[in-house]
């Protein structure tokens, strides 16, 4: 063994030690920044969360099915800080506005004919209309009778909240009521999403949601026997109509 060989066995080529070099830095960086993001939008999506629950409250949907208008409610009611104002029968029905001077304002009830309900006053604070036009009573209804209405009662402001005779403060409800024949044009309801709070706790808001009907499309489908060939759109549909069988 010659001394070039040996001073290179007794002192081998040493690999690079450092764990931390600048594109490893950088990578590390990189890494603990993506991290932080998520882990702030996992944040802002759990505070949302935590936000959309604590209002959740009833909400009643009015769309068109059909011929017919559909009014479908879901939710429960906190009646915490509410004063009881009466009990009496409710039916259920849609008020977009009425100019009357005796009642002046809008409603909705959406439940059972003839339905005993308990009726709270509420602070005013929200819309006196949805709409324009009169009173529509609806062909049915049923599930648990839920109404609100706001506005003047002989000139005074009134906000009356109406549940269930007897109803438990936080219990769930669920309702329908629907309108045969009808179209939210001809009800003269503007669609929108109306909000009545009495609080800032869970539970306390009445929120309808009228929704505008998507028009629907047709489609021609060419088969052979009964294999798909091709296909071609047809015409839109107008609002509320809907294709039948031959």
């Amino acid at each position: 063994m010659n001394l070039k060989k040996l001073m290179q066995f007794n002192n081998p080529p040493r690999k690079n030690q450092n764990n931390m070099t600048t594109p490893h830095l950088k990578k590390s960086i990189g890494s603990s920044s993506s991290r932080l993001a998520l882990l702030l939008i996992a944040l802002v999506f759990a505070c949302l969360g935590i936000r959309q629950s604590a209002q959740a409250g009833y909400v009643v949907t009015l769309q068109q099915v059909g011929p017919n208008v559909v009014a479908t409610g879901s939710g429960a009611i906190n009646l915490n800080g509410l004063t009881f104002s009466h009990s009496g029968s409710a039916n259920p029905a849609i008020m977009p506005f009425s100019g009357n001077f005796f009642v002046r304002g809008a409603s909705i009830y959406t439940g059972p004919a003839s339905s005993s309900v308990d009726s709270y006053f509420v602070p005013q604070s929200g819309p006196t209309l949805f709409g324009g036009g009169f009173t529509t009573y609806a062909s049915s209804g049923s599930g648990d009778m839920v109404g609100i209405f706001e506005g003047f009662i002989y000139g005074n402001p009134r906000s009356l909240l109406s549940v269930p005779r007897g109803y438990v403060s936080g219990t769930f409800l669920s309702d329908t009521a629907t309108y045969s024949g009808t179209t939210l044009a001809s009800l003269r309801v503007a669609p929108g999403t109306y909000v009545w709070t009495w609080g800032t706790g869970a539970n306390q808001n009445f929120t309808l949601q009228t929704k505008t009907p998507v028009p629907a499309r047709t489609a021609i489908w060419y088969l052979n026997n009964n294999m798909f060939v091709s296909g071609a759109l047809g015409p839109t549909l107008p609002a509320g109509w809907s294709l039948v069988g031959p």
